[in-house]
């Protein structure tokens, strides 16, 4: 039975061919206007956020009976990989972070299971502990934020016109949330005095109580008659200030009003806790997230929309500023990545046309486009989004999907040279290239498989690669063997041809090319020897080749990291923050500067490390005018650091591609002993800042902090009657105050807080005059009963899988992170090994990261080798036919090797990707070239002769896919993200090119043994 041959199919039914071709570029067409425009692929962040509060705990009191209790629950939850913690004060923190396996869809489960586990130990806490509080949604990206500012508006007049803008922007389709940023918490403050609740002989817990009983909601009953029922309401609640003034507070026979022995007023949270600022205005924010499938693009058309309209009612003096804008940084990067894509476009027909002329070349370059249309149609289908990813993957991919059209053509052109109709032509290359070339398309797209099934962050954020390259590849032999048949049967011309047909093969180049390849099978050994020894040298100067994990953004933006001592007030923070902002006011580099006092940015940008709350923190996001001039303001910025902000650790960062990994230096020292644990990080530190690439070491614990710790006469408190809860408890009304009450407005509730009025709270010398009311109304000074006594404790403990660890970190300059954590690390290790038993020390940062992601890569290597022998053996059924093509396959290491190291190119993940999937681009011509040299033996030449004339008839289609390939490779060295991997493919390509139609004859020879004949050159 004859087997079916699609080319002839295809010219059988021309019209159905051309009806297809209008209906995938129309089709194409439609799907790349309407595909989903993103700046990053969706990732899943397996991190979740668990916070506790246990008012008036210290850290080792939170860490010992929260912290632990908590941690050992978590250890039973199989999928968590580590949980990292810290204690302070009053409050803990889990960070949960799941294996890198754990695929997407099973991460809500797994949170619901964490909740699960944490209310089954809800009841073991102390009493007194507030929480667990969760946050899973950790990872939302808001990529739309704006500042309002105001001159000339009170705050909460501010505020109200923001509430309206939120209102209207939650009704933009796929908006997801609106969140507010900076906001100040509204409170009600009723402030008394010592002296004078004294002189009145005024408890003020009769006060709170008065205030507590008078807005109580409670039940009053109702009035049921035969017919109907009736609910009864007791009024008094407050329904405004004035009415909490006119409360009556009685005591000692006489009734007072409270206005008359308190201060009420209006306000907001006091101490501040966080705050925003545009340009150096204080600022409220809104933050913009996306539903999931969104458009970006189109989102941000009807954001602006909005914008627009809000900004038409707003007041003048109330201003609306765009912090972030993805929406505009999407469309400029699909501009930027389109642009190279056309370039490689161009590159490739250039190629085309060059080499094949132009009736041929324009075969190739109307398969382009068909390609690219039937590939957007696949992407549509299945919810493939353009972002940077897969815009990278099409232009890598714009290299290779030429490949099988360029070979089907060259071979019906070399047909049509020797005389050939056009229908036996077209039809000819199908039977004899058709499943070669779908063999080569298999292997390549194999290539990709590892970042395809890599379980981990970094293989989840480059899945797209293996996707697009993939579609792109199948479609395009579909291409090549229906649709390419048909437009040269069409454009190509049929010549007519005398004599020998193999004479196009006798011209003075591929003469001078047949004895290159006769020299090489004469001298074998030689360049066997040659190739062996240009191998391991190239894998020796690999280690010379700068590492790194992903590369920096281009995006303009920095971040400013500033740090104040852990015992710094919010308002020393704010100082800091508004000094450094002074010194950049005015710079012409910058176009804005938005800062957040007490807290960090929102996550604006995916890969974004979003820094927690602290009031001795304060970020600045400084807006560059773009990536040339930010690199300036960077060396500015630090400089300013350095001379003129002594009291404070700063920091600046470019934002990061890949999943976040913070300090790309880092060494985690973990041991039960604190104080030992110290001792250890010192000397991890000298060892670092002992490298002159090393910049800004410091550790994740922080100083330790004053605490007045009052030591009670339990004797005399109970003699008076008093309990160390009651003593608190003033100290609390002293110093911070206490919630008494709630007030109700509309839809909010604002807390009633009590405390003593600014001069009693905030000095430290009043402490032993505070009162603590007896139950015969009189009071007792807290010196009384209890000595107070000024001692020191630790502000925050950090923990990592229940074992105190101290992350001891640096930034790096003018090296690659990897690079210079391996050269820390003998040194490290030295002291590590040198511990005793419990003490530890691991690697972390980028190194750390960079070490999960091959790690990922490599787990799948088996299945993708398994995988490419199977395709091999299906097409060559001869092990060593297919141990022969394996063997090629590591020849582009040496292009790599070379290359890089010439350019100073860092090899990361990215590169390492590249790297893989070249071995399949190799393959692919090594399948070619000996399955062309079994046809040859097949119709009875001797081998030496089959082996030359191979290289001789694949030399033109492989040297111009190799060459379309490369070049296409070009626009993406440009860069930041795709350079590595572009200048890999380029030089290991070239090379493995040359390598496979010289080296692979030799050892074909070689490995069969094959003998000169007499009548060879």
């Amino acid at each position: 039975m004859r087997s079916i041959n699609l080319s002839e199919w295809a010219l059988k039914h021309q019209q159905l061919v051309l009806y297809f071709i209008i209906v995938f570029m129309f089709a194409g067409y439609f799907s790349y206007t309407h595909l989903g425009q993103k700046e990053d692929p969706e990732f899943t962040f397996k991190a979740m956020v668990i916070q506790t509060y246990w008012p008036g705990a210290s850290a080792t009191d939170m860490e010992l009976q929260v912290t632990d209790k908590m941690e050992k629950k978590l250890q039973e939850m199989s999928q968590i990989e580590y949980v990292r913690s810290y204690s302070k004060a009053g409050e803990n923190q889990l960070l949960i972070n799941l294996k890198e396996g754990v695929a997407p869809q099973e991460v809500p489960d797994i949170w619901y299971q964490v909740r699960k586990k944490m209310g089954d130990i809800r009841h073991t806490l102390p009493e007194g502990v507030r929480g667990p509080f969760y946050n899973d949604e950790f990872g939302d990206t808001f990529g739309n934020l704006y500042a309002f500012t105001t001159d000339g508006f009170s705050y909460a007049e501010l505020k109200k016109y923001v509430d309206a803008a939120r209102a209207e922007l939650l009704h933009v389709p796929d908006v997801n949330k609106v969140d507010y940023v900076g906001v100040q918490d509204e409170k009600i403050y009723v402030e008394t005095s010592n002296a004078k609740l004294a002189s009145l002989g005024l408890d003020p817990q009769l006060v709170f109580q008065t205030l507590q009983a008078t807005n109580a909601v409670v039940p009053a009953g109702a009035v049921e008659t035969s017919s109907e029922r009736v609910a009864m309401r007791v009024t008094g609640e407050f329904d405004s200030i004035e009415a909490i003034r006119n409360i009556g507070i009685r005591a000692n026979g006489r009734t007072f009003r409270l206005g008359d022995v308190a201060k009420v007023y209006r306000g907001y949270s006091d101490p501040t806790v966080s705050k925003m600022r545009h340009n150096g205005q204080e600022a409220i924010g809104l933050a913009i997230s996306m539903r999931k499938g969104g458009d970006v693009i189109q989102l941000g058309q009807k954001l602006d929309a909005s914008i627009e309209r809000i900004r038409a009612e707003l007041p003048v003096g109330i201003e609306i500023h765009a912090v972030s804008d993805q929406p505009k940084v999407v469309k400029d990067s699909i501009h930027e990545f389109v642009k190279s894509l056309i370039e490689a476009v161009a590159i490739v027909l250039v190629v085309s046309f060059l080499s094949l002329g132009w009736r041929t070349g324009l075969v190739v370059a109307l398969s382009i486009p068909l390609v690219l249309a039937m590939t957007f149609l696949v992407m549509y289908a299945f919810g493939l989004d353009l972002q940077r990813i897969s815009l990278g993957a099409l232009i890598i991919a714009l290299g290779l999907l030429v490949d099988d059209a360029i070979i089907a053509v060259e071979m019906m052109a070399l047909k049509l040279e020797q005389g050939w109709d056009r229908l036996r032509a077209a039809t000819y290359a199908y039977t004899t290239t058709a499943f070669p070339m779908l063999t080569g398309t298999l292997i390549t797209a194999a290539g990709f498989m590892p970042v395809g099934l890599a379980k981990s962050n970094a293989g989840e954020y480059t899945v797209s690669i293996f996707q697009v390259v993939g579609i792109s590849l199948m479609l395009s032999w579909v291409v090549a063997v229906i649709f390419t048949p048909y437009l040269g049967y069409k454009l190509l011309p049929e010549t007519k041809h005398h004599g020998d047909e193999n004479a196009v093969y006798q011209k003075p180049f591929y003469q001078r090319f047949r004895r290159l390849v006769n020299w090489c099978l004469n001298y074998r050994k030689t360049v066997l020897i040659v190739t062996l020894l240009a191998f391991v040298t190239a894998l020796g100067l690999f280690k010379f080749v700068p590492k790194q994990f992903f590369p920096s953004s281009n995006r303009p933006e920095l971040m400013v990291d500033v740090w104040l001592p852990q015992a710094s007030t919010y308002e020393q923070t704010e100082i800091q923050i508004k000094a450094l902002e002074e010194k950049l006011k005015g710079d012409p580099n910058i176009a804005s500067v938005t800062s957040y006092v007490g807290n960090g940015s929102p996550r604006f940008y995916l890969p974004l490390e979003q820094q927690l709350p602290n009031l001795n923190f304060g970020q600045l996001m400084v807006m560059t005018k773009n990536e040339k001039v930010r690199e300036e303001v960077m060396v500015k910025i630090q400089g300013l650091f350095d001379k003129d902000f002594p009291l404070v650790r700063g920091r600046v960062t470019r934002l990061e591609n890949g999943p976040p990994v913070g300090y790309p230096v880092q060494f985690r020292v973990a041991g039960p002993d604190q104080a030992k644990l110290k001792q250890v990080a010192e000397q991890v530190s000298a060892i670092m800042r002992g490298n002159p690439h090393i910049r800004h070491v410091n550790t994740d614990w922080s100083e330790r902090v004053k605490v007045m710790r009052l030591e009670v006469d339990q004797d005399k408190a109970r003699a008076l009657g008093i309990t160390s809860q009651q003593l608190s408890y003033a100290l609390q009304i002293s110093l911070s105050g206490v919630t008494v009450t709630q007030f109700r407005e509309h839809d909010r509730t604002i807390d009633v807080i009590a405390r003593l009025d600014r001069p009693e709270r905030t000095d430290l010398n009043n402490l032993k005059d505070a009162k603590v009311y007896l139950h015969s109304g009189k009071y007792v000074p807290v010196s009384q009963v209890a000595k107070l006594k000024l001692e020191s404790e630790e502000s925050i403990v950090w923990r990592r899988n229940r074992m105190p660890t101290i992350s001891v970190r640096a930034d790096v300059e003018g090296a690659q992170a990897p690079d210079v954590t391996m050269k820390l690390w003998p040194e490290v290790k030295k002291l590590a090994d040198s511990l005793p038993l419990g003490y530890s020390i691991e690697i972390g940062g980028s190194q750390e990261s960079s070490v999960k992601g091959q790690s990922s890569i490599m787990a799948v290597m088996p299945l993708m080798l398994l995988t490419v022998m199977t395709i091999l053996m299906f097409q060559l059924q001869n092990i060593s036919k297919m141990i022969l093509v394996l063997l090629t396959a590591p020849l582009g290491m040496i292009g790599v090797a070379a290359i890089l190291l010439l350019f100073q190119v860092p090899f990361g993940f990215v590169a390492q990707l590249g790297v893989i999937a070249l071995a399949g681009m190799i393959m692919r011509n090594s399948v070619i070239l000996v399955d062309q040299i079994d046809q040859h033996m097949a119709e009875g030449e001797h081998p030496w002769h089959a082996i030359v004339e191979s290289a001789v008839r694949r030399f033109r289609p492989i040297m111009l896919t190799a060459a379309a390939a490369i070049l296409a490779m070009v626009p993406l060295t440009r860069s930041t993200f795709w350079g590595p991997m572009a200048w890999a493919i380029m030089g290991g390509l070239f090379v493995a090119t040359l390598l496979t139609l010289l080296f692979l004859p030799a050892l074909y020879a070689t490995w069969y043994r094959v003998k000169k004949p007499l009548d060879a050159a």
